[in-house]
């Protein structure tokens, strides 16, 4: 059964498009101090009381207004995040493991980077495995998209957690999830997930960031664009 598509919202909008390439950014539980809390809520206020533009149709406008949401979110977790479980390279190994194991079979992988206090990715789901995906009374119980990241984020959680010794939340109930246009888009988010590390100040060019995809394909050679497999060894 093929995916239509769909938008869904809890606190954030959610798209689910046949076939679509999604940017999903997901946060660690707490990651985000109260001052930059009370600063996004404030933020969404102001956002919300922003008029449509007469040529901007009402899907696009909802889509400009996640991406400076998202902006001021990521400018927060890159400047003072108040939780950085994933500075720790054991953890931040353990994600990018996670990232792979179905890379190739739920979906393709083109780029992905951990950050101390969250991750980025870009995958699209393949369309062979989500035609098998189980039903319930004929609807899927989650979609694709939200399969995958349900997966990757449930193991990831205990798996960090008892490295951490500890219990409870690990991950933001919510991830951050973008359904990606066109090519240009496409190559812009490449760009934005792996430079996140130099513009947040932890190396001096992308390659360099060992949890990220631009690590990988300077160590492979590999052109971006292309899907991303675990390397051997």
């Amino acid at each position: 059964m093929r995916e239509t598509f769909v938008v869904r919202h809890r606190h954030l909008p959610h798209w689910d498009v046949p076939g679509g390439s999604y940017f999903v950014t997901t946060c660690l539980d707490g990651s985000i101090p109260a001052q930059g809390l009370l600063d996004l809520a404030k933020y969404v206020k102001e956002l919300a009381s922003r008029s449509r533009p007469e040529h901007v149709s009402p899907a696009e406008h909802e889509r400009n207004l996640w991406k400076l949401h998202f902006a001021r979110m990521d400018g927060w977790l890159d400047r003072q995040p108040a939780s950085r479980h994933l500075e720790n390279p054991a953890l931040a190994q353990l994600v990018v493991d996670s990232l792979f194991y179905f890379a190739g079979v739920r979906y393709d992988l083109f780029a992905y980077c951990v950050m101390p206090s969250h991750y980025h990715w870009v995958f699209r789901p393949i369309d062979a495995w989500v035609a098998s995906i189980d039903t319930l009374l004929g609807e899927k119980v989650r979609t694709a998209r939200e399969r995958i990241g349900h997966s990757v984020n449930t193991y990831t959680a205990g798996k960090c957690n008892g490295l951490l010794n500890r219990h409870g939340a690990f991950w933001q109930h919510e991830s951050y999830d973008h359904w990606i246009r066109d090519a240009d888009e496409f190559n812009r988010i490449m760009e934005y997930i792996e430079m996140n590390p130099v513009k947040a100040g932890l190396v001096a060019r992308p390659e360099e960031w060992r949890f990220s995809s631009a690590f990988l394909r300077a160590q492979a050679k590999l052109p971006p664009g292309i899907p991303l497999m675990k390397p051997v060894g």
